[in-house]
């Protein structure tokens, strides 16, 4: 199934003209069970399945500036024992949809329709696109990035109707108490500043019709 997944997945970004290169991460069995207890124990969710309806897309940095460490701390299904800030919150591995490298090349982690856990309370209705950099919080992801992140949010809101929303991690507690927001644990949330303040501008000023997030002012 995941073959033709790839394959179908081919098909269309031709129709786009996005270069996405497919760069599977383990989402087996267990990952998928341990994503169904996530969303049980975080949104208070009885599912069947873990797709999605995709309504805003996440931009994210991976705060390291190695591709190929940072693809390694995505493809476990498990959590690794040295992520104490978000332990509390399940052995489910951390993931997300896209990684862009430093030179703008695109990978594909693993199929649109799953949900990624990847932003606290917005798991469930978003696309993560994480971006190879910002170790050690500098805002150094390149002008290839930008033009790779331009080229795939474009693509993605082509294939997404529902999308409305693209927002930096940073601004993910903008949406607490919106419809959008899932999350029944008030004590889980940890302080983000990625990708930074100037990517996102930049990438906004490059992507039309889409919204920014619900506040102006981000508590932490």
């Amino acid at each position: 199934m995941y073959k033709l997944f790839l394959l179908t997945l081919s098909a269309s970004l031709s129709l786009w003209a996005v270069e996405i290169k497919q760069t599977p991460i383990e989402f087996f069995d267990k990952r998928v069970e341990l994503t169904k207890e996530y969303i049980k124990e975080h949104y208070n969710l009885e599912v069947k399945d873990i797709n999605i309806v995709p309504k805003i897309i996440v931009i994210h940095h991976t705060a390291i500036d190695d591709f190929d460490d940072s693809l390694s701390r995505f493809i476990a299904q498990t959590l690794p024992t040295d992520r104490p800030d978000i332990k509390s919150g399940g052995v489910l591995n951390v993931s997300a949809h896209f990684m862009v490298e430093r030179d703008g090349t695109i990978h594909q982690l693993m199929p649109l329709e799953f949900m990624a856990r990847h932003v606290i309370g917005l798991n469930y209705n978003s696309i993560g696109i994480e971006n190879v950099g910002g170790q050690n919080s500098k805002d150094n992801l390149t002008k290839e990035q930008l033009k790779a992140n331009i080229e795939l949010v474009n693509y993605l809101k082509k294939k997404f109707p529902s999308i409305e929303y693209m927002i930096g991690h940073y601004e993910y507690r903008c949406f607490e108490g919106s419809s959008l927001w899932l999350e029944v644990d008030d004590g889980y949330r940890t302080k983000k500043d990625d990708p930074s303040t100037r990517f996102m501008r930049e990438l906004r000023d490059s992507v039309e019709d889409l919204k920014t997030v619900p506040c102006k002012k981000i508590d932490d």
